[in-house]
């Protein structure tokens, strides 16, 4: 996922490198759809608000 996530958004901050670590299968499965959509780092900062 962090691979996919750097291809389509670029370098991603340290936080929520650590922050997609956490996820469970289930939430990277999401994220992974989710992904689909983001343009920029601020979508996945959006996204990662609700896990907590």
């Amino acid at each position: 996922m962090l691979r996919l996530l750097n291809r389509r958004l670029g370098g991603l901050p340290g936080v929520q490198v650590q922050q997609v670590q956490k996820l469970s299968i289930a939430e990277l499965e999401d994220l992974g759809e989710a992904l689909l959509d983001f343009t920029e780092t601020a979508d996945l900062e959006v996204y990662l608000e609700k896990f907590g």
